[in-house]
């Protein structure tokens, strides 16, 4: 069975886990995410020595304390309540304030019990989803947990821009890149994962890291959005498009499939 990720995450490829499955590689040598996320497919295909990394520094201090000391996490978890006074009393709290635990049972806590499932922060770096009014809320996934720590248990897991990986890359190393998607619209721009936007800039940096990684030999794969913009950055690679559905509007309805982009270095399977 599938190893569910231990937490949910905005633009998480859960829904899209069948399609990148199939257009991955064959063969290939180590694996690593620059921008690990949720870590759909890496809690997939439960590689060994995995380089993580993201710029969210609440994400990977959850997935350290996650892999390093599952046992105080859950003890910890057990404490949270399910009410709207609770929570903003913990959405309150600062961070800095709080032993790597305590952060880490925060962070899951929040995204748990928040509106639909999301971490978003305003310029200050402050989470500022609202309450999520949900009944049912499993904030103590034993099980789930404890296989993600033993998966971790031989991760790397790096807090940092998504060209470390130029430190760990191999030739033969399969790479998969799923960073903040370029808006497809004005009002379309949803970066706030951390206090810094992802710029037009950085997806420019991102391709150039891209080709960089693809003159090493590393086996290369990318989710973004589909835009006029992506097409050309990647252009001299195999492009396919792919139906998801946008899950992060506010409005149900606005929910309804949209066309994304899976570039490679490499042919299909």
């Amino acid at each position: 069975m599938v190893l569910k990720p231990p937490l949910k995450w905005a633009g998480g490829k859960r829904q899209l886990l069948s399609q990148l499955l199939e257009l991955m590689p064959a063969n290939y040598e180590g694996y690593a995410e620059p921008f690990v996320g949720g870590g759909a497919l890496f809690f997939a295909l439960e590689p060994e020595n995995a380089v993580l990394i993201d710029k969210n520094e609440e994400l990977i201090n959850f997935y350290m304390v996650l892999r390093d000391d599952v046992d105080a996490l859950i003890e910890d978890l057990k404490k949270h309540k399910n009410t709207k006074e609770y929570y903003y009393m913990v959405r309150s709290l600062d961070p800095n304030q709080l032993s790597k635990v305590e952060r880490a049972s925060r962070f899951l806590f929040l995204i748990k019990t928040g509106y639909n499932g999301l971490w978003r922060v305003n310029s200050k770096g402050q989470h500022n989803v609202p309450y999520g009014k949900y009944r049912n809320v499993n904030i103590v996934d034993e099980p789930t947990l404890r296989r993600a720590s033993q998966l971790l248990s031989t991760a790397t897991i790096l807090h940092g821009d998504f060209e470390l990986i130029r430190d760990y890359a191999k030739p033969g190393m399969f790479i998969y890149f799923d960073p903040p998607y370029h808006p497809v619209s004005e009002t379309a721009n949803f970066t706030k994962y951390t206090a810094d936007d992802f710029t037009e800039k950085d997806q420019i940096r991102l391709a150039q890291l891209f080709k960089d990684l693809d003159s090493m030999g590393c086996l290369l794969m990318l989710s973004n959005s589909d835009t006029p913009f992506i097409r050309e950055l990647y252009k001299d690679y195999n492009i396919t498009v792919v139906k998801a559905r946008r899950a992060i509007n506010c409005r149900a309805d606005r929910r309804g499939p949209i066309t994304e982009l899976v570039i490679r270095n490499y042919e299909g399977r």
